[in-house]
């Protein structure tokens, strides 16, 4: 049997399924969900615009940003 070509540095039972980048996008993706959160809280009107489109529209924005921060190669 032959055994496949890795490189030198990295050894296959070592190897990361994501990268740093991957990690960053990701922690910016869970900071988009929580300001999209914080924009939803307040003891204002809860049929303001702020509450009912553009708060929503930002979480699902950011969840959809960290799928694609997790499907990043």
């Amino acid at each position: 049997m032959e055994k496949k070509a890795t490189p030198a540095n990295q050894d296959p039972k070592n190897e990361l399924v994501f990268t740093k980048k991957n990690y960053q996008l990701l922690l910016i993706s869970i900071a988009i969900v929580a300001f999209g959160f914080i924009l939803m809280m307040g003891t204002t009107d809860i049929y303001d615009v702020r509450k009912t489109m553009i708060a929503p529209m930002v979480v699902l924005f950011g969840f959809g940003f960290g799928i694609y921060a997790v499907l990043k190669k």
